[in-house]
This record gives C-alpha cells, sequence and structure tokens, in this order.
C-alpha cells in the first residue's frame, strides 16, 4: 500500500510539473478560438497560402510626375483578388509619410481586403523609437538609450506614444522591440538593443510589450499595437562583427542568455517575432524546427506568430546553401515553423507553397497552424470588427503632452562618463565654442529609423527641432555660442564618410571662447550599410580633439554614436564626456538642460565600452577571462582595459549605499530572497539613481561568471534624503545552465552586490531542472 502511495504521489507530481510546464504563454480565449476556426473552415488553400504571404508596399505603385507616391489599385487587385496577400509593409521608397496619406492607403487596402476575401490585411511598418515612418509624429531616444535610463516606465511611456501615433495613422502592427544583446561593439545594430544584459532587454521588453499592446493581448484597444519583437535570436553575436552574418554561440549561452529576454516577450504576451536572418551554430534560424517549434511554441505554449524577416526564405538557398532552390527553401521554412514569409517582391511564395501541400511535403496541419497563427493575431487587435483606426479620438498625434515626454525620456539617458574639476554644469554667460561634425544636425540625434531607413535624406522633416547647436543658442544664447566644427560628414556619401577638414579654422576660433563643446561619433545607419572594419573613431575627429585640447581651453566631449567607437587616445585630454548615445528629436535640448545644470545626469552605460580591440569583453565575463594565477617564469596575465564599465555614470551629485541586508543568510531552491539597501543623496542637488543588484556565483560546475544583474530599480532622491529599496530575488533566478544544457542551482555560497556593498549568503541544496525552462 506504502509503494503504492509513492507512485501516485510521484504521478502527481509529473503532472503537476508538465501543467506547469505547459501553462500557455497568453490565455486561451475559447470564444475566439471558436471564430477562428469558424473562418478557417471557410478558406480554399490559395487563401491559406496567400494569408501567409507579406508584400511591400512599394510593388503596388509608383511615383508620378510630381514626386508623389500613387497606390496602384489595378495591382492592388491582383495581389488580394488573385493572390489573397494578408499583409502588406513598408512606407514607400522607406520614407515617411504623412498621416493623411496612410489613412488613404491603407483603408483601400483593407476596404479591397474585406471585399474580396473578408478577412482584414494587417499592416506592418518599423516604428522602432517613435513612429519611424509617420510624418509629423513624435521620436524617443532609441533604445540603447531607454537602457541606460534604467527605468522601464520610460520605456513603456514610449511604446504607448507610439502605439497612439500608429494607430492614428491606421497601423496595428509594429516590427519592435529588438531585444538581440548588444554584446559586441562591432555590430551596427547595438544602438537598436538594450545594451549587453539580458536581464536589462528582458524588463524592458516586459513594459515595451505592455505600453504597445496594453494588458490583454487577447483583446487590444484602438490605441494599441501588435509587435513584432525581433530578432529570433542570436541575431546581434555574429562572429564577424557584419550584419546578418553567423554566430557560434555555446548552448548554455545561447539557453541563458541570449534566448531569455524572448522568453520573457512571450510570457508578457507577445503577439508576434520576427526571426533572425542569419544562423547559429551552422543552423539557419529559419529552417531551425528546434528553436521556432520547440524552444518557443511548444515549450512556452506560445500561440503568437513568426513572421521572416526581409525576404529570408529565399536566403536560405542564395546565401546559407541549405536548399537546393527557392520551394526547396520554402518546404525548410514552413515545416521549421515560419508562420508569415515577408517574401516583398513577389508572389512565387503562393504558388510554391501551395505545389508544396500538393506533393505531401508540406501538412495542411502546417498550414493551418500558421493561418490560425495569422488569424488569431488579426482578431485579437479587433481588425474583423473595426479595420481601420484615426481621426476623431487621435488629436494629440505630434502633442505637445508627447514631445514632454521624449524630452525627458532624453534627459533620462544621457550619461556624465566625465567631470574632472567640475567642469559642468556650465554657467550662463560662458563662451563656447562648438566643433565636430555632430554638432549641428538631426540626421545624428536620431540615428537610423528616423523618417528614412538609413535616417540620411531626412533633415526636412525635422526641421522644427533643435540640434546641438541650436539648442545650446537657446540656452547659452546665441551671442555666447560659436560653430566651427572643423570635420564635417559627406551627406552624399557612406555614413562613415567625411568632407575635407577644416580643423585650423576650429582652432582659430578657440581664442575667444571660455570652454570647448567637441560633438564627435558617427553618422546615422542601420543594418549592412552601417558594418565597419575600424572600431577606432576616424582620425580626423580625434585629430580635432587633440589640436583643440592644445590651446589650453578646457574641452568636454560629447559622443553621439550608436555604438562605442575607440577614443582611447583623446579621452585623456577631456575633461569632461558626455555620451548622449542617440537621443532622438529633443536630445539636443536635452543636452543643452543638462549642461546647464536645469537637470541632472542618471543614465549609466549600458554596454561596457572598450578601450582596445583587443579587449572586446563583457561585465559578466567568465572569472578566468581576466586572472593572473600563476607565479614564477610564466606568469599568466589575461587583463584586459576598459574605458568605462557596464552600469557606470555620474551625476552632478552624489550617492552613498550602506546597510545592504538580506532576509535570509541560507535559503533553498524555490524560495525568494528579500534584499534591501539604503541609498541616500549626499549632495546638493535633486537626482535619480539607478540601483543596480548583482550575484556572483564563488564555485560552480562549470567556470562561473565573475557578476550577473539580476535586477534594478530607478529611484528619486531629493539632498540628503535617504530611501531603502528593496528587491525580490527567487533563488531559482541564481540558476545557471550546466554542462547538460538544463539549468541547475548549487548549493554553495553566494555574494550579492549593489553600490559597492556585499552580502554572502548560502544556498543550502542543489536542484536540477528536467524542463527547458525554470
Amino acid at each position: 500500500m506504502k509503494k503504492v502511495f509513492v507512485l501516485l504521489l510521484a504521478a502527481l507530481s509529473l503532472q503537476t510539473g508538465l501543467a506547469q510546464a505547459q501553462r500557455p504563454a497568453i490565455a486561451r480565449d475559447e470564444a475566439m478560438e471558436a471564430r477562428i476556426e469558424k473562418t478557417l473552415s471557410k478558406m480554399t488553400l490559395d487563401d491559406k497560402v496567400g494569408q501567409m504571404l507579406q508584400l511591400n508596399l512599394d510593388i503596388m505603385g509608383r511615383f508620378d510626375g510630381s514626386g508623389q507616391w500613387q497606390l496602384n489599385e489595378e495591382m492592388l487587385d491582383t495581389c488580394l483578388a488573385k493572390w489573397k496577400v494578408g499583409s502588406i509593409l513598408n512606407a514607400p521608397a522607406t520614407r515617411a509619410a504623412t498621416v493623411e496619406q496612410w489613412q488613404k492607403w491603407t483603408r483601400l487596402i483593407q476596404k479591397k481586403s474585406m471585399d474580396y476575401m473578408g478577412i482584414p490585411d494587417v499592416y506592418g511598418l518599423d516604428h522602432n523609437h517613435g513612429v519611424t515612418y509617420t510624418q509629423g509624429g513624435t521620436l524617443f531616444p532609441q533604445p540603447i538609450n531607454l537602457a541606460a535610463s534604467f527605468n522601464t516606465d520610460l520605456a513603456r511611456t514610449m511604446a504607448e506614444v507610439t502605439a497612439y501615433e500608429s494607430r492614428a495613422a491606421n497601423c496595428p502592427w509594429v516590427f519592435n522591440p529588438t531585444i538581440d544583446l548588444g554584446r559586441d561593439p562591432r555590430w551596427p545594430r547595438i544602438w537598436e538593443s538594450f545594451g549587453e544584459d539580458a536581464v536589462v532587454n528582458a524588463r524592458m521588453v516586459e513594459a515595451l510589450v505592455r505600453g504597445y499592446q496594453g494588458d490583454d493581448p487577447n483583446h487590444l484597444g484602438g490605441y494599441n499595437v501588435a509587435t513584432s519583437v525581433k530578432h529570433y535570436m542570436g541575431y546581434g553575436a555574429p562572429f564577424s562583427g557584419k550584419d546578418r552574418t553567423p554566430a557560434y554561440i555555446s548552448p548554455q549561452l545561447l539557453r541563458e542568455k541570449y534566448f531569455e529576454p524572448f522568453r520573457a516577450a512571450a510570457m508578457a504576451g507577445a503577439l508576434t517575432m520576427m526571426v533572425n536572418s542569419a544562423s547559429i551554430n551552422g543552423v539557419p534560424v529559419h529552417a531551425s524546427y528546434e528553436y521556432l517549434t520547440q524552444w518557443l511554441k511548444k515549450d512556452l505554449q506560445w500561440d503568437g506568430m513568426l513572421v521572416t524577416d526581409w525576404a529570408d526564405i529565399n536566403n536560405l538557398f542564395t546565401r546559407e546553401h541549405v536548399a537546393k532552390d527557392k520551394k526547396d527553401a520554402i518546404r525548410l521554412a514552413i515545416n521549421a515553423g515560419i508562420d508569415m514569409s515577408m517574401d516583398p517582391y513577389s508572389i512565387d511564395f503562393c504558388v510554391l507553397l501551395k505545389e508544396l501541400v500538393e506533393e505531401g511535403k508540406v501538412s495542411m496541419e502546417r498550414i493551418d497552424d500558421a493561418v490560425r497563427r495569422i488569424l488569431r493575431l488579426k482578431y485579437r487587435l479587433g481588425l474583423f470588427e473595426k479595420p481601420n483606426t484615426g481621426g476623431k479620438g487621435y488629436e494629440k498625434f505630434g502633442s505637445d503632452e508627447f514631445a514632454e515626454k521624449a524630452l525627458r525620456a532624453a534627459e533620462e539617458t544621457e550619461v556624465l562618463l566625465k567631470n574632472e574639476g567640475g567642469v559642468l554644469p556650465l554657467k550662463r554667460g560662458t563662451r563656447i565654442l562648438l566643433a565636430g561634425p555632430n554638432a549641428n544636425q538631426m540626421r545624428c540625434l536620431n540615428g537610423g529609423w528616423s523618417y528614412t531607413w538609413q535616417g540620411s535624406k531626412a533633415e526636412d522633416m525635422a526641421e522644427k527641432y533643435n540640434t546641438i547647436y541650436e539648442a545650446l543658442c537657446n540656452k547659452f544664447g546665441r551671442e555666447n555660442v560659436v560653430l566651427e566644427q572643423g570635420v564635417t560628414y559627406n551627406e552624399n556619401g557612406q555614413y562613415w564618410e567625411e568632407n575635407a577638414p577644416e580643423i585650423d579654422k576650429a582652432v582659430a576660433a578657440a581664442g575667444g571662447v571660455d570652454v570647448i563643446v567637441a560633438c564627435i561619433g558617427e553618422n546615422s545607419y542601420t543594418e549592412t550599410p552601417g558594418n565597419l572594419t575600424d572600431l577606432w573613431l576616424s582620425a580626423r575627429q580625434r585629430q580635432l580633439v587633440k589640436e583643440l585640447a592644445a590651446t589650453g581651453k578646457p574641452v568636454v566631449l560629447v559622443l553621439n554614436e550608436g555604438r562605442p567607437r575607440l577614443i582611447a587616445d583623446i579621452e585623456p585630454v577631456a575633461k569632461a564626456v558626455v555620451d548622449i548615445l542617440l537621443p532622438g528629436n529633443y536630445g539636443g535640448d536635452a543636452l543643452a538642460n543638462l549642461l546647464a545644470g536645469d537637470a541632472n545626469f542618471s543614465a549609466k552605460m549600458p554596454y561596457t565600452y572598450p578601450k582596445e580591440i583587443n579587449s572586446l569583453i563583457n561585465y559578466d565575463y567568465k572569472v578566468s577571462e581576466q586572472v593572473s594565477t600563476m607565479a614564477g617564469a610564466y606568469d599568466y596575465d589575461a587583463k584586459v582595459t576598459q574605458q568605462w564599465p557596464f552600469g557606470y555614470g555620474l551625476s552632478y551629485t552624489t550617492y552613498e549605499y550602506g546597510n545592504l541586508r538580506v532576509d535570509k543568510q541560507s535559503f533553498a531552491p524555490g524560495s525568494v530572497l528579500t534584499v534591501t539597501v539604503d541609498v541616500k543623496n549626499t549632495g546638493q542637488r535633486a537626482g535619480k539613481e539607478a540601483v543596480l543588484l548583482y550575484s556572483s556565483d564563488l564555485v560552480a560546475s562549470i567556470v562561473p561568471d565573475s557578476r550577473r544583474l539580476r535586477a534594478f530599480q530607478k529611484v528619486e532622491l531629493q539632498p540628503g534624503e535617504t530611501k531603502s529599496v528593496a528587491f525580490s530575488l527567487p533563488a531559482d533566478d541564481l540558476a545557471f545552465v550546466g554542462q547538460d544544457g538544463k539549468w541547475v542551482l548549487e548549493e554553495g555560497e553566494f555574494v550579492l552586490a549593489v553600490g559597492g556593498q556585499t552580502v554572502k549568503v548560502n544556498c543550502t541544496a542543489t536542484k536540477h531542472w528536467d524542463t527547458p525552462n525554470k
């Protein structure tokens, strides 16, 4: 009897564990599912494969003699009536249109889609830091800036405003957020991510998903949009540093860090995800059943929809050589788990996929699963009941209210890295020389995905905003600001090309000023056009700074760049350094407020800023990567240098940490630790402080990370004020992926650290997980 009872308990325990593992990422809505099945039952195979295709708007129109893009109704009819296309994307020639244009085009698309199929189109745009492709809307700081704020409230606010303004333009689906870990400074899209840490990316994407979609992923409102979280997964880790090239990531690192933000996004209710264009360990992600179906759809019970990136099924045979032709590539991708193909210029996908089904190489079960996911997205968006949004009720589009939110976000995301001798803030009446190629151009402040794909040729759409020069003139008086850039960009060339320098003019202008503000960095870029061959900042810009510093006037470096460019030879000659990253349309105004002391710095570095090309490392490096452990003739010295560490940032005030405590000195797996620390503002100014909680595993069965960020909070403190900041830390968060590819929390000591304070805690037992996720 006792044996039977034990077996019964074991069976119940197994069932409980399976039930927990299979909890749907998004709660199932049975009424909606019934509607999906009813719609699906009426669809022919042609209807279904058409729904699985997404075309580029460009093929459905052309520019007329006056330069205006016109939608060709005959071509649109062909796409919708004959080919049953389920989704359209992009802006004509990747240039922002007006709200009125979007309303005209998308309403016509929806009318014809409903007339021909009874199924609405789902239109998608890259609205990445605001409404990228809609003129007159609000552009926020880029994601890397939001990461630097360590403030998830800012991320949610940006998403809410972007969703509102997208729906004002009748766009229900945005290809955002990007949560590829930015751990390699060579990668040209690091600024589209939330930096190098998995926890920062995870917490930010949770806030963004709720900001974009609202709190009920099954029923989005008229001010919400569906997200397309991208690029699942490992896209930001190309071995060569070049965009869309192979990544080689250990199974442990892939599961523990690169997958984690996407797991968090799915569990937060993200409705769609866009797939990594490249390969991981030799396997193109678009062809990986394991990554697309097993890890994401099955293990997480995620019922959302997977869309390819731009023409990426084609790349399975043209670039990756894992398929013999396009038809074979479609077979691989659809069977792996792709639901919608972004095949921008061709309807071949429909013809070839239908043939594959008729030949038995793609099952109807797989087709129906994909189409259910597409229909589910459209029902969740409410497009069947209300295919269009905008007009009355959207009066806040491009409003002062939204502009104020973007400005405050910019102020909280620019990082003070050096302030020698208190050169900042600058006093009123200070005479300023403004130099450098980034001093008087909106393109640099916004970065890529700003009105156009590359952010170039768009100055006309940002004329009402202030460059750094214009913002400093407004703040300090035009009579006190001299503009002599010395180095400028060639706007007719590649992003990195510069015009012939005029450094001597800038040096001459330094004679009549009190301080030099040198605005240096990069011009805008994204994706493959942003690849580089040299991480050093351009020689001309560095020479400009050196010659300006030689005048004896104090130099304030303003870094305006999408990734950390090496500046080790010029940082020592600067009295102050501010990294504004890519702060958006209000970044110049925010910088002026910060330099004048009208706002206080509170941002911290979202990635490790390297000092030399052979010292590219992340903050969570393995403990054996930076040690000197051997005595005698051979001293194993693997130390590397860094310009500024992850999480570093200064303020005009100072903070003191103390009384770090934890409610459990010993803990078991499954328990929750409460970690509390007191933070005091010991300066003379009010400020905000990002409080970061780290852990270190002292001994583990595989080489442990030096430390890991586990949680963060942003607190505001008045001068002299103290606040106790408490973190709830699940013990299971201290687990890692072991040699067998499974999660384990091992008994032993851990160190918890906050603001220079440390405390040891002890795990009393080891726990192994049999499930793929904790």
